[in-house]
C-alpha cells in the first residue's frame, strides 16, 4: 500500500499537522499537535463530547492525550463533505496520500458509527461515504483506490492493465468489495436508516457478485489482468498478470493483499472470510430493503460455496499448533503459513464477524501468528507485534497491535498491547503505519487516519468495558 511514501520521522510534527503551527499545552509532555479547530475538515459533537468524558474520566493522561488526537484524526484530516444531486457524498482521503481506499475510508469512519444517533451531521456524514463508494465501485470493481475528481488520470496510468479516469490504482483485493458491504450494513443496523441502499446501491452488490464469480475462475482467468514495471516484485503480478495458477475449488482469487503488495497463492483465506460474512449482510439488506430476494439469494449461495471451500482447502495441520488457518492457499495444496498486519488478516476474523472468539482452530491460529513461527512477527527490545512484507523486516504495525487488542479477551493482553501501542508514538502524538521493534522514533508515515482512528476505535472500547485498564 502506498509504496513511495515511506517517509522516516523523527520529529514532533505528524498525522498531516504541517497546516497548523504547533503550540504546547500547560503539560509540556503532551504538545498540541492535534489541528487547529479552525481547519479542521469536520467537527462531530458526538466525537467532541466523547473525548471530553475521555479526558475527564481517565487518569492515564497521555491516553487522554493520544486519544484527543488520534480518534477525530479522520474528520479532522481526510474527509471533504458535501452534497451531490441532493445526495450526502463524503470523500475520504488515507492521509498523506490524496486517494480514497474502499478499505481504508470504510476502516477509517467506522469507529464513529456508535455516535451517530447523537450527531445527525455525523450520520450524513458516513452515509455519504457509502454513496461516494457505491460510484467507486460502479466505476470499477477491479480497482483498489480512487481520486475525487473523477475525471484525473492516475499516476500508475503506465500500469498494464485497463486504467480508467478517477482509478489511482487498480489492484484487484476481495476487500475492497467487502468494507464497502461492511460499512452499509453497520450503518443500517445502527440508524435505521435505509436512504443509501437504492437501485444504485443494489446495482453495486450485482457488480460485487459479478466480479467474485469471475475471480472464482471456474470459466477461465477472466478479464483482470496487472503489471507494473517496478523494482518491488510485491507491487506486479507474474504469469502474465494473472499470478500463478489456483485449482478453481470455490474460494475467489485476490490477486492483491489488504497490504496492496501481491499475493503469493491467489486464494488468499482472511479475504474469503470477508467475503462469507459481506455476502451475508449484503443479502440481509437485499431481502429486507430492496425485496430483491433473487440477488440476495445469489448472495448467499455463493457464501455457502466459499465457507465450504476454506474449511475444505484453507485449513491445514501444523506441526506443533495443530490444525490451523493458512493465510494463502492455491487449491492444489500449496499453502502459505504466516499473517499480515493490514486487516482482513487471519488475527482479525473475530472482529470482521468471520469466526467466534472460541472457534478451537482460529485459538490455534492465533497463537501461531504471534509467534515466531510467523515470519512477520517481530520481537525486539521495544515492543513485540506483527508486521508486514510491505514494510519489510522488523517493523510492527500499530493496527496489528490494535487488532491484537480488540480481539482478545484477557486483561493482561489487552493492557500489554496499550502499553506497546503508548510507547509507540516517538512524541508525535500518533499512529503510524509501522516502527522499528527497536526503535519507535524509526516510523513509517506520520499521517496514516486509518492507523490513527482504529487505536482510537480500542480505546474507547477498553473505556467503555475494563476502565481499569486506563488506570
Amino acid at each position: 500500500m502506498k509504496r513511495r511514501i515511506f517517509l522516516q520521522n523523527t520529529g514532533l510534527l505528524a498525522a498531516g499537522m504541517m497546516a497548523s503551527k504547533m503550540s504546547f499545552a500547560a503539560a509540556p509532555d503532551f504538545p498540541v499537535v492535534r489541528v487547529a479547530a479552525s481547519k479542521r475538515h469536520f467537527q462531530s459533537t458526538a466525537v467532541e463530547a466523547a473525548i471530553k468524558e475521555f479526558q475527564a474520566n481517565v487518569k492515564n493522561k497521555e491516553l487522554a492525550w493520544l486519544f484527543e488526537n488520534c480518534f477525530p484524526n479522520t474528520l479532522d484530516t481526510t474527509v471533504t463533505h458535501k452534497t451531490v444531486n441532493g445526495r450526502p457524498d463524503t470523500y475520504v482521503i488515507t492521509g498523506d496520500i490524496d486517494a480514497m481506499w474502499l478499505r481504508d475510508s470504510t476502516a477509517q469512519v467506522s469507529p464513529y458509527l456508535s455516535l451517530v444517533k447523537d450527531d445527525k451531521a455525523l450520520q450524513q456524514l458516513i452515509a455519504g461515504v457509502i454513496n461516494h463508494q457505491v460510484k467507486c465501485v460502479l466505476k470499477d470493481p477491479y480497482a483498489n483506490a480512487f481520486y475525487g475528481d473523477p475525471s484525473k488520470v492516475g499516476e500508475w496510468a503506465t500500469d498494464k492493465t485497463d486504467m480508467k479516469p478517477g482509478v489511482h490504482e487498480r489492484k484487484w483485493e476481495i476487500d475492497s468489495l467487502c468494507y464497502p458491504i461492511r460499512l452499509s450494513h453497520h450503518y443500517w443496523k445502527l440508524t435505521g436508516d435505509t436512504s443509501p441502499f437504492d437501485s444504485t446501491w443494489r446495482d453495486a452488490i450485482s457488480t460485487i457478485v459479478k466480479t467474485f464469480k469471475e475471480q472464482q475462475r471456474k470459466n477461465g482467468p477472466g478479464p483482470y489482468r496487472f503489471q507494473r514495471e517496478t523494482m518491488f516484485a510485491t507491487d506486479t503480478v507474474p504469469v502474465s498478470g494473472l499470478g500463478y495458477p489456483v485449482k478453481p475449488v470455490g474460494l475467489i482469487c485476490s490477486v492483491f493483499r489488504p497490504s496492496d503488495d501481491a499475493t503469493i497463492y491467489n486464494f488468499l483465506i482472511p479475504s474469503n472470510f470477508f467475503a462469507v460474512v459481506s455476502l451475508r449482510q449484503a443479502a440481509e439488506i437485499l431481502t429486507t430493503v430492496n425485496k430483491d430476494n433473487e440477488l440476495a439469494e445469489e448472495c448467499r449461495a455463493l457464501a455457502t460455496e466459499v465457507e465450504k471451500a476454506i474449511q475444505k482447502y484453507g485449513v491445514v495441520n501444523h506441526p506443533d499448533f495443530g490444525k490451523v488457518y493458512a493465510f494463502e492457499v492455491n487449491g492444489f495444496g500449496s499453502f502459505n503459513i504466516m499473517d499480515d498486519a493490514n486487516v482482513p488478516s487471519l488475527l482479525s476474523l473475530p472482529y470482521l464477524g468471520a469466526v467466534k472468539e472460541n472457534d478451537p482452530i482460529y485459538k490455534n491460529t492465533r497463537k501461531l501468528i504471534l509467534s515466531s513461527e510467523n515470519p512477520f512477527y517481530f520481537e525486539g527490545t521495544a515492543a513485540k507485534g506483527i508486521g508486514s512484507p510491505h514494510t519489510g523486516m522488523h517493523k510492527i504495525w500499530p493496527i496489528a497491535l490494535t487488532m491484537q487488542g480488540l480481539t482478545s479477551k484477557t486483561d493482561a493482553e489487552i493492557k500489554s498491547c496499550l502499553e506497546l501501542l503508548q510507547k509507540s508514538h516517538a512524541g508525535t502524538g500518533f499512529m503510524h503505519e509501522s516502527f522499528n521493534m527497536n526503535d519507535p522514533k524509526d516510523f513509517t508515515r506520520s499521517w496514516f487516519a486509518w492507523s490513527n482512528t482504529i487505536f482510537g476505535e480500542f480505546l474507547w472500547k477498553v473505556y467503555k468495558e475494563r476502565p481499569h485498564l486506563l488506570a
